[in-house]
C-alpha cells in the first residue's frame, strides 16, 4: 500500500454549542440521499449553473425532478435560483448556482435535503463561493440557509465540488466542499441543522496540489468496509495541471498522513461491484496523453477495488478503454470515454454497475456504455452502449450534443434497481436536455425512456444554460 504524506495544513475550528433543543427519542429513519420527499424514489436534481435568471447571465438554476412509478415525471418539480422564496443571496451575474450537488438526510428527519454549490458568488471578496441548503420534506423542497463557510479570505470558489456522508464517523453527517485558492478543502463538521449554530469543521491546504483548481471534484463511499466512508479528492498537479487523485480518511486529524494515491482521473464514483462488502472505485480519465499523461486515446475508466486498507493492493486495477474486449465502440481521438461516469444496481442482483459516458464520441454527439458487476469484479460481458440514435431514446444524435457528460445511476422508480439518467449539455446550442432509461433484470431500457430541457422545467433557455452540467452524483 502506498501512503502519501502531503505538505497540507490543517486548522481545526472550536465547534460553537447548538441552539437547539435535544432531539425526540425517536428520530425518523434517515433517506436514502437524493429522496426528497421521503417516498422510497429517488428524484433528480438537475443543475444549470449558466442559466439566466431575471436577466442575469449565468446566475444559475436547479431544477428537481420527482421520481414516480414510471420514473422521473417532470410535471412534478420544483425550480430553484437564488431569486427563490427564502433563499440565501441573490442571483446575480456569473454566480453559477448549481455547479455542484449533493445529498443526505442532514436532519435526519427522515427527508434527503440538497446541498447546491455556487462557486461564483462574490462574498468578502470576487468569486468567494457559496453552498446552499435546501431542506426536503413530505411536500419536496422546502426552505434553505447557507452552509458555514470558515475560511471566506482564504479560498475562492467554494462549492466548486460537493460530497456529503458521515466522513468524521461520530454518527452526524457531515460536508466536504471543494475550493481553490490556499484551502482547497473544508469539511464543515454535523449535526447540520435548520436553526443551529455550526458545530466546528477544519480546512486544509495542499502545496502540491494547483491551487488555481483546488478541489475539483469529491465523491465518497465505504471502501474499507468499516461502516463510514471514505472520500476520493480529485484536483491537478501544480506546475502542470495534470491530473491528480487521492483517498483520504477525515477521521483522522491530519488525515493527510493517511493519503493513498488513485489512478489519475477527473471524475469517480464509488460502490460495492463485487458484493464482497468493500466499496470499489471507478475513476474515469476523459483526455488524451497529449494533455495528461495518465490518460489514454480516446479516454479510459479504471476500477480500483477497495479492502480493509483502503484501495485492495493484492488485486491489479482494471483498466477500460473502448478498445477493451467486450466494450462497444473503439478508441478513437476526443471521445471523451470517462468524462462521466456512475456506480449503481441497475439489474438488481446486488452488484454495482458502471454506466460510463464518452460525450465526446462521434464528434461530440456522445455515447454512455453500461457494464456489469459480478462476484469476480466488473465484467465487460454483456455490455450496452446507447445514443441518441438508439432505438427508443428521443432525439437524434448531432455534433456537440455531448451526451454522456454526465450519466447518474439512481432507482426513480421504487423497484430497488438503478435506473440511468444521462445529460447531455450541449443539446440544442448549449440549452441542455437529460434522458432517464428505465431499469429491467436485463438493464436499461430505451422503451418508454423520457427527456426533458430546460423549459420543460422552468428554466429559461437565455445564452447557454448547460442544463445538466450538474446531477445527482
Amino acid at each position: 500500500m502506498r501512503l502519501r504524506s502531503a505538505a497540507l495544513l490543517i486548522a481545526a475550528l472550536t465547534p460553537l454549542p447548538l441552539l437547539l433543543t435535544a432531539p425526540t427519542a425517536q428520530a425518523a429513519p434517515a433517506a436514502a440521499p437524493y429522496d426528497f420527499n421521503g417516498d422510497g424514489r429517488t428524484d433528480l436534481a438537475i443543475g444549470a449553473p449558466g442559466a439566466t435568471v431575471g436577466g442575469k447571465a449565468k446566475a444559475g438554476a436547479v431544477s428537481v425532478v420527482y421520481g414516480s412509478a414510471d420514473g422521473p415525471k417532470s410535471s412534478t418539480r420544483t425550480l430553484l435560483t437564488q431569486d427563490t422564496a427564502a433563499m440565501p443571496g441573490a442571483a446575480e451575474a456569473d454566480d453559477a448556482f448549481g455547479s455542484a450537488l449533493a445529498s443526505a438526510d442532514l436532519n435526519t428527519d427522515g427527508y434527503a435535503d440538497l446541498l447546491i454549490g455556487t462557486p461564483g458568488e462574490d462574498g468578502s471578496d470576487t468569486n468567494d463561493g457559496t453552498v446552499t441548503i435546501v431542506w426536503g420534506s413530505e411536500s419536496g423542497l422546502s426552505g434553505a440557509r447557507s452552509l458555514f463557510s470558515f475560511f471566506s479570505t482564504d479560498y475562492d470558489r467554494y462549492g466548486k465540488s460537493l460530497a456529503a456522508g458521515d466522513f468524521d464517523n461520530d454518527g452526524d453527517v457531515d460536508v466536504a466542499v471543494g475550493s481553490s485558492g490556499p484551502i482547497v478543502l473544508s469539511l464543515v463538521a454535523g449535526p447540520i441543522t435548520k436553526t443551529g449554530a455550526h458545530n466546528g469543521g477544519s480546512g486544509s491546504r495542499n502545496s502540491s496540489w494547483s491551487s488555481t483548481h483546488g478541489v475539483t471534484h469529491l465523491s465518497s463511499g465505504d471502501v474499507t468496509g468499516d461502516g463510514h466512508p471514505r472520500v476520493v479528492l480529485h484536483g491537478r498537479a501544480g506546475g502542470t495541471g495534470d491530473a491528480t487523485t487521492v483517498l483520504a480518511d477525515l477521521e483522522i486529524g491530519n488525515y493527510t498522513d493517511w493519503l493513498q494515491d488513485l489512478p489519475a482521473g477527473y471524475v469517480s464514483s464509488v460502490a460495492d461491484i463485487d458484493k464482497d462488502g468493500y466499496a470499489d472505485i471507478a475513476v474515469g480519465n476523459d483526455r488524451e496523453t497529449s494533455a495528461d499523461p495518465a490518460g489514454a486515446l480516446g479516454g479510459k475508466v479504471t476500477v480500483v477495488y477497495g479492502g480493509p486498507g483502503g484501495r485492495d493492493t493484492s488485486r491489479a486495477p482494471l483498466v477500460l478503454t473502448q478498445d477493451t474486449a467486450g466494450v462497444p465502440g473503439a478508441s478513437e481521438q476526443g471521445d471523451r470515454f470517462g468524462g462521466g461516469v456512475c456506480l449503481g444496481d441497475v439489474n438488481g442482483d446486488g452488484y454495482a454497475d458502471l454506466a460510463i459516458g464518452a460525450p465526446g464520441e462521434n464528434s461530440a454527439a456522445g455515447a454512455v456504455t453500461v457494464l456489469y458487476g459480478s462476484a469476480s469484479g466488473l465484467t465487460t460481458k454483456g455490455s450496452t452502449s446507447y445514443t441518441q440514435n438508439t432505438a427508443g431514446v428521443p432525439g437524434a444524435s448531432e455534433n456537440g450534443d455531448r451526451f454522456g457528460e454526465r450519466v447518474t445511476l439512481t432507482d426513480h422508480t421504487g423497484d430497488r434497481r438503478a435506473d440511468l439518467s444521462v445529460s447531455a449539455p450541449g443539446e440544442n446550442s448549449g440549452d441542455g436536455a437529460v434522458w432517464s432509461l428505465r431499469s429491467t433484470a436485463t438493464g436499461p431500457t430505451a422503451t418508454g425512456s423520457t427527456s426533458f430541457g430546460p423549459g420543460t422545467t422552468g428554466i429559461s433557455t437565455a445564452g447557454a444554460p448547460g442544463y445538466g452540467t450538474a446531477l445527482n452524483s
